[in-house]
């Protein structure tokens, strides 16, 4: 019976969320009068290929303009015939292969419409866009939700963007716990890490914020658990092979796209593998990631016993060998539901555990097929030298090992793959809220005005294109971007208007402001995303959200 009214009060709040949400994010997400963006019109990047390219709404926006004129639009359809060539089956490219003029499109596009574009509305419409993104980001910008888990400096939460609705996980690193630590340069090196890299494949870091004690990273929400669960507690330890291998391919590529913007990763394990709705994994926690100069190696004794390279364990220097090396003990671990070098729950000495990965050559059950085999041992070479995807062409070797013959890596870096595994929006992979452990009081630290300069290094706000993306995901961009169908400008975009005076409010707006908030058991269901009732029930008031006590 308390199921059956669960229920019944879930499909009734769910039906109103649209309605409620509809008049609230439109108010949050209005636009600002054109005249307000004359600073960055004036100091914006006028650069092609960021603006209409890799901006997300930049190139919607430029899209739009190339569609007012019938000469630009067969450039855009064009370039729509090139990007499904690159997803298009090997056995289909031919009927393709005379569309490869990509290079002569941008080239023209670059010119003279570039330079039209920037005179248009939608080019304004841009900016107004821009503006929104650069608003500031405080805690007030989300909703809290429970906590996920814990991090190194702190507690990692579900939040959830009041404007848009978007849910992410926020992880807190505690600005006391940081200086007691000295991990300031480890703190700010993982955020400009993060908000270098823009992969499907590795997690993306779409704001970042202070409050009185903590600096914020709002990062993608991972549903699925991470690999360390899936390994060891959904019944026989290890995948079959077929699924450790579809993990594998993701992983090359999530290292594909660290190494490319010369970042080594140092940390890959199962646990830092996180699994999305959808089965699709991202490489998370990047906090002993760094970049390796052109033309030179770096050292550092770092990253998890048995997962280390031997390279790194004679602390000799290197660029991303190790990363590979970990790559071959994961996928060893997946198949075999066991570690390389060390056998789970079982106690190990740190020095015998490095002796093993220096001498000791691994050994190879019958779980393993011989490409499986074949592939491990190219990845554990002792030597990095002789290892896969040393040899001077990365991840292109080891895509090209024939366990991956049935991979078509084009259409799974556009993520049009389907994942062997799809986790079960009604279950929980991850530990019970009160199972996680608290942190204890830092004391002995205070926080100085001298420190405010680290801090605001970190909180930046929005990242642009995750943000941009956000926008579009949402629909928040296809519900405003409205424009005149018959070309004219609105009234918001006229550079010699005025902003129009702020609406008035109503009373209880005047009453009450940002008092008035959801229900508390609207947010109880959003936070607790569809899970089963039994699941639910055991978790009591643990998976209530933060602010509803």
């Amino acid at each position: 019976m308390f199921f059956e009214i669960y229920i019944y009060i879930y499909k009734n709040i769910l039906a109103n969320i649209s309605v409620w949400l509809c008049k609230k994010w439109k108010q949050m997400l209005q636009f600002p009068h054109i005249s307000l963006c004359e600073e960055l019109r004036q100091t914006i990047e006028k650069d092609y290929n960021s603006l209409c390219e890799r901006q997300p709404i930049g190139r919607l926006q430029f899209r739009q303009f190339c569609d007012t004129r019938p000469e630009l639009r067969r450039c855009v359809k064009f370039l729509d015939v090139v990007a499904e060539y690159e997803v298009t089956p090997d056995e289909k490219r031919k009927e393709y292969g005379q569309e490869l003029l990509d290079k002569l499109i941008h080239d023209f596009l670059s010119m003279a419409p570039f330079a039209d574009y920037l005179d248009s509305m939608y080019y304004s419409r841009f900016l107004q866009w821009k503006w929104l993104e650069r608003q500031p980001v405080t805690k007030n910008t989300f909703r809290q939700y429970r906590v996920l888990g814990k991090g190194g400096f702190g507690e990692v939460c579900a939040c959830q963007v009041r404007a848009t609705g978007k849910m992410y996980a926020c992880k807190k690193l505690e600005k006391k716990r940081i200086k007691k630590r000295k991990g300031e340069s480890m703190a700010l090196n993982e955020k400009q890490i993060l908000e270098k890299v823009n992969s499907l494949f590795v997690v993306s870091l779409a704001y970042a914020y202070e409050t009185k004690d903590a600096l914020c990273l709002v990062l993608t929400l991972m549903n699925g658990g991470d690999l360390k669960f899936h390994i060891y507690h959904m019944g026989e330890a290890g995948f079959d092979e077929k699924r450790a291998v579809f993990y594998a391919a993701e992983i090359c590529c999530g290292l594909e796209d660290l190494h490319c913007e010369r970042i080594v990763y140092r940390d890959l394990k199962p646990e830092n593998i996180l699994l999305d709705d959808h089965g699709h994994i991202r490489i998370s926690d990047l906090g002993l990631a760094v970049h390796v100069p052109e033309g030179q190696t770096i050292k550092g004794r770092v990253g998890t016993v048995g997962y280390m390279a031997p390279e790194v364990v004679k602390n000799e220097r290197y660029t991303f060998s190790p990363d590979w090396w970990a790559l071959g003990c994961l996928l060893y671990e997946m198949i075999q539901g066991q570690s390389p070098f060390q056998q789970r729950k079982k106690k190990i000495k740190r020095e015998e555990v490095e002796r093993l990965v220096k001498e000791v050559e691994e050994e190879y059950s019958s779980k393993f097929s011989e490409d499986a085999k074949s592939l491990c041992k190219m990845l554990l070479a002792k030597d990095p030298n002789e290892r896969l995807g040393c040899q001077g062409d990365g991840a292109t070797e080891v895509k090209a090992h024939p366990i991956f013959r049935s991979i078509n890596f084009k259409r799974l870096a556009a993520g049009m793959l389907e994942a062997p595994f799809i986790p079960d929006p009604q279950a929980i992979y991850c530990k019970d809220v009160l199972d996680i452990e608290q942190f204890s009081t830092v004391k002995g630290v205070e926080l100085e005005p001298k420190d405010d300069s680290f801090y605001s290094k970190v909180s930046t706000g929005s990242v642009p294109i995750p943000w941009q993306n956000e926008m579009i995901e949402t629909e928040c961009f296809k519900e405003l971007n409205i424009l005149n169908l018959d070309g004219t400008v609105p009234p918001d975009l006229d550079w010699r208007g005025q902003p129009s005076p702020p609406p008035k409010q109503g009373l209880l707006q005047r009453l009450f402001g940002r008092q008035v908030r959801f229900p508390h058991i609207l947010l109880l269901f959003i936070c607790c995303n569809s899970h089963s009732s039994h699941i639910q029930e055991q978790r009591n008031l643990s998976t209530l959200p933060l602010d509803f006590y």
